[in-house]
């Protein structure tokens, strides 16, 4: 069902809003910004995080979900009070979070609570959103591990939560990304930067 956007969407009208096409949008301070679609190299570095994540998940036994295009709620606004939801490149969540996503058939796959671990792939045009606005909204939501994957800069920040903030570590070269979440990952930056 196609509805006409309203000038300031609620998280509610979000979940549920339909403009007829396989557009993927974001919720920004009560409006819809569209995703733009992926580069080829921006596809690749998604995909390969995927089948690390998934091989990870599996071969720890993990009852978590990797998944691309799920949706996470962000909160309000501090000032304007208005609803905002972004749609990382990776998320990981638990399996109990991804079955409350399908069991709602009505909604967006849009978690409600923070993922245990989110991904940006840096485009052309979103580094300012990926380095500042989508990392103060994920530490507000308090989301543990965020990684900014950052092609043109041929490097990868993993932020880990603190009581503080997010402390963030760099990655390049051959050295091997740590990540709390995947503690047996053997991946570089090098390897996830030329995927």
């Amino acid at each position: 069902m196609t509805q006409t956007p309203v000038k300031n969407l609620t998280f509610e009208d979000y979940v549920t809003y339909d403009d007829g096409t396989d557009n993927i949008y974001e919720l920004v301070d009560g409006k819809l910004v569209m995703v733009p679609l992926p580069t080829a190299d921006h596809r690749d570095t998604i995909d390969l995080l995927l089948d690390v994540f998934r091989e990870q998940i599996r071969r720890y036994r993990q009852p978590w979900k990797a998944k691309d295009k799920a949706g996470v709620y962000t909160g309000k606004h501090p000032v304007t009070g208005k609803d905002r939801s972004r749609t990382p490149d990776v998320c990981v969540m638990t399996a109990a979070q991804w079955a409350e996503l399908k069991a709602d058939k009505r909604s967006a796959a849009v978690l409600k609570t923070p993922p245990l671990l989110v991904v940006e792939v840096v485009s052309p045009g979103s580094k300012k959103i990926d380095y500042e606005q989508k990392l103060a909204e994920y530490k507000a939501i308090k989301i543990p591990e965020y990684w900014i994957v950052d092609l043109r800069n041929s490097q990868v920040c993993v932020l880990l939560l603190t009581e503080t903030g997010y402390k963030t570590t760099v990655f390049t070269g051959y050295q091997r990304i740590i990540s709390p979440t995947f503690p047996e990952l053997a991946l570089t930056a090098s390897q996830l930067l030329s995927a």
